[in-house]
């Protein structure tokens, strides 16, 4: 039998929202472990470092992980607190995804300067946001919109937008990520999952450690079932379609009557082409559901659309 953790480092960025739910997890284990000692460390990730370009123009998987990872491997900490949007959906081999807390809102939410709804927005209006997914989704539903990048933490968005002098309009933000900063007060409109399908995992934590029988068995008492079934699912999805974070790859599970239905949606960066579909079936076979998902969005052209995006060095709709 492995011996009981007695002490736990737990690895987070350095922004306030990181940090929120760095303790959220701590209240967790404590709640779930008396006792057990816990610590905290910061660590700079490369998309924290680099703030001054559009990210699809950075470039890689893991722009928000890749160093809380290496943190694991090497000892410095034990357990990595992320948001599992971030989080590649594929590890190294001596790492595990040990829990994943019970789930927030999934909804992504619309912050407008002078509090317009999405239909409300001015003819151009700028939109700043520096997702793929979120610029192909709008671009979708509104053409005429102009998408320019924006970079910083949560609170520093909301500031951007909110100047008055500032060249933005609008933002998209997660809804979950404004409710655990108590700021759903600056929604202007949450965004219906037919114009605005979340990215995958959009919500939840993750909560990563060494492939340790010891943590496993300690995080094993802070995991929901519902939220690991649901994201289970959309991050197959996500997998089998080999994207990431910076793919415009939409998608969204929820157990209704005991049946598990997901939605996924594949678009072109200019949101001119999207494919958008539905399976469902039993919580047991989630991963299956998201794979099966996924060959179906494969035989209706996503590769292709996803190819262009891999192979383009050119990113036109993302503006400084």
């Amino acid at each position: 039998m492995a011996k009981k953790m007695s002490k736990v480092r737990l690895g987070t960025r350095r922004s306030t929202l990181a940090r929120w739910q760095t303790d959220y997890v701590m209240d967790l284990l404590a709640t779930a472990h008396p006792g057990l000692s816990l610590e905290v460390e910061v660590i700079v990730t490369k998309g924290d470092r680099v703030d001054d370009s559009p990210l699809p123009l950075i470039g890689g998987k893991g722009l928000f992980t890749a160093e809380l990872e290496t943190a694991l491997q090497s000892g410095q900490i034990d357990i990595a607190v992320h948001s599992l949007k971030d989080l590649p959906t594929t590890a190294p081999a001596n790492l595990t995804l040990g829990a994943i807390p019970s789930r927030a809102n999934a909804a992504d939410v619309l912050i407008s300067r002078d509090g317009f709804a999405l239909d409300m927005l001015p003819t151009n209006a700028k939109v700043g946001t520096s997702s793929r997914r979120r610029a192909a989704q709008l671009l979708h539903y509104r053409p005429d919109l102009q998408i320019i990048d924006i970079r910083g933490n949560v609170d520093t968005r909301m500031a951007k937008v909110l100047d008055p002098t500032g060249p933005y309009d609008a933002t998209v933000l997660a809804y979950a990520g404004l409710e655990r900063l108590d700021r759903l007060d600056l929604i202007s409109q949450v965004l219906p999952f037919e114009i605005m399908l979340p990215a995958p995992g959009q919500g939840a934590l993750g909560v990563q450690c060494r492939n340790e029988e010891a943590s496993r068995l300690l995080l094993a008492e802070i995991d929901d079932q519902l939220a690991s079934v649901e994201v289970t699912a959309e991050r197959a999805f996500l997998a089998r379609l080999e994207g990431g974070c910076s793919t415009p790859v939409a998608a969204y599970a929820h157990m209704v009557d005991g049946v598990l239905k997901l939605r996924g949606r594949v678009l072109s960066v200019d949101g001119q082409q999207m494919i958008d579909l539905a399976l469902e079936g039993k919580p047991s076979d989630a991963k299956e559901i998201g794979c099966k998902l996924a060959e179906d969005a494969l035989s209706q052209g996503a590769g292709a659309l996803l190819e262009l995006i891999f192979a383009s060095s050119s990113y036109v709709y993302w503006r400084k």
